[in-house]
């Protein structure tokens, strides 16, 4: 039989609509329940999670997981080893950090002291700044005494009226050191920043140097939160001066935030980031009104919850890392 060119072969089979359809090419022989096997299909492409299928486990197929992760291990950038120390400076520390981390001063003012020759090391004088120190094997004195590191110890206080901010004051009856028992702290902690005789609140304890500077410092803003009672309702034209800002003798000061306490316009809240000296009575004396109560209520994150007045607690591990951490502002 004569075999006819390919392009005109006759159609085998025709669509519904009458029109003809060519015959589909035969790329093996058809499955039957003769020839059927378990055998995969070379032209279709199965994927095996278990990686146990006959065909791929003779290929060498792997998982694109596989791939991406030798991809990233031979291209990925090395890891910067972080530079460590010289062998002869292992358990060494600055001077001045030593000193400040003892609660004797901040390290700034530890440098001053090294400076004016009031601190030796080992009985041999030390003016230079940068020098380094053994703890466990030098003698450090400042002012001939000797000064030992200290357990860092931090300690939150709700302060009552009529007691000094300071750590001694011949002409004060009592200070807020009297507050705090010897027995329950022998660690020497001195007070962060200050709080005028007549005002009340939260008031924080260390011997943490570093911290300490940190608080007080100007560049940082630590956020405090006063409740001032007035002798009379503060005006609405007042209540705008205060946010607006007002003029005072050592300079511009703006509350950050100011509302009422409970409607009562002789009582009001206000939020200020400055720690000059008595700066919030300073201002509404400023504007014609006397405080006749000021309780701080906030500051850098603490509170006075569950203190009564002069009660103390030392604080708990998380609020000491939100403190060095600086969540304050």
């Amino acid at each position: 039989m004569e075999e006819k060119p390919r392009s005109k072969r006759p159609y085998t089979k025709r669509s519904d609509d009458g029109k003809a359809r060519p015959q589909r090419r035969s790329y093996g022989p058809r499955a039957t329940d003769e020839n059927r096997s378990d055998a995969p299909n070379p032209y279709r492409r199965k994927y095996d999670k278990d990686d146990t299928h006959p065909t791929y486990a003779k290929s060498g197929y792997r998982k694109n997981d596989d791939r991406k992760a030798d991809f990233h291990k031979k291209y990925s950038p090395k890891p910067k080893t972080k530079a460590t120390a010289p062998a002869d400076e292992d358990g060494l520390v600055r001077l001045n950090k030593f000193i400040a981390n003892s609660g004797i001063c901040s390290r700034r003012e530890a440098d001053t002291y090294i400076e004016t020759g009031l601190v030796t090391v080992n009985g041999v004088k030390v003016t230079e700044l940068g020098t380094k120190i053994d703890p466990l094997k030098d003698d450090v004195r400042f002012n001939g005494t000797r000064i030992k590191g200290e357990k860092k110890v931090y300690i939150v206080m709700n302060k009552p009226k009529d007691f000094v901010t300071t750590m001694t004051d011949p002409h004060a009856d009592r200070t807020v050191m009297d507050l705090i028992s010897k027995t329950l702290c022998p660690e020497r902690v001195f007070p962060v920043g200050r709080l005028d005789k007549a005002t009340t609140g939260v008031l924080l304890f260390t011997n943490d140097g570093d911290l300490t500077e940190k608080l007080t410092h100007p560049k940082h803003e630590v956020r405090k939160i006063y409740h001032a009672t007035l002798d009379k309702n503060l005006k609405k034209e007042d209540f705008d001066k205060i946010l607006e800002g007002v003029e005072l003798e050592d300079g511009p000061i703006a509350a950050d935030a100011l509302s009422y306490v409970e409607g009562d316009k002789a009582q009001v809240g206000l939020e200020i980031h400055s720690g000059r000296n008595r700066i919030v009575r300073r201002i509404f004396e400023h504007l014609g009104y006397k405080v006749k109560k000021l309780d701080r209520v906030y500051f850098a994150g603490l509170t006075k919850k569950n203190l009564r007045r002069g009660a103390w607690r030392f604080l708990d591990e998380k609020e000491i890392g939100l403190l060095k951490m600086g969540a304050f502002k």
